[in-house]
């Protein structure tokens, strides 16, 4: 099965390995969230809306709906390193519908969670650069063929001024060089 039109096709395989790269980053950092705001349930459920994904259910409403409420945890969050990790939570539910469509902005559906992963990572080191690079280089070891492949459908990521998209700009250059 593959999805709506667009530029290229995307089957939901693709998009469930899309979903799992994404979740990967968001697990390792959903505790810093629930640390800084206990009882906020909404990342869990956005977390747990993508492996429901990825691991065989159908796309439905529930990632919207729990990327949306993860996103609005981050909003409301009190510091950047748990507003981060929500944001991370929110992106690998919203993964599921990354969309087909050859604009530099669906790349953010792909590399923005394991980049605010990595921005939680340095943040909580002091940070460091050095440890979000390392974050970086575990997260483009872990990326597949396929990961690789569909990131490739899309134009570079677009470049920004904050740390967290000079992070993502840098993963994509290394995941695209070890095509």
């Amino acid at each position: 099965m593959t999805t709506g039109a667009g530029d290229f096709e995307l089957t939901m395989d693709e998009l469930r390995v899309v979903a799992r790269y994404v979740v990967e980053s968001a697990q390792e950092v959903l505790p810093v969230f629930e640390e800084g705001v206990p009882g906020d349930p909404r990342p869990r459920a956005a977390v747990d809306a993508a492996w429901e994904f990825v691991n065989g259910a159908r796309r439905t409403k529930l990632q919207r709906v729990a990327a949306l409420d993860a996103h609005r945890a981050a909003k409301e969050a009190p510091a950047e390193v748990v507003r981060l990790a929500a944001r991370a939570a929110g992106d690998a539910a919203a993964s599921a519908y990354l969309h087909p469509i050859a604009k530099a902005t669906q790349v953010g559906h792909i590399l923005r969670g394991p980049a605010c992963a990595a921005r939680v990572a340095e943040l909580r080191a002091g940070d460091d650069p050095d440890v979000g690079d390392k974050f970086l280089e575990q997260a483009g070891r872990r990326a597949s063929p396929v990961l690789i492949d569909v990131l490739g459908r899309y134009p570079l990521a677009p470049t920004g001024k904050g740390r967290v998209a000079h992070l993502m700009s840098t993963l994509d250059a290394y995941l695209r060089a070890s095509r």
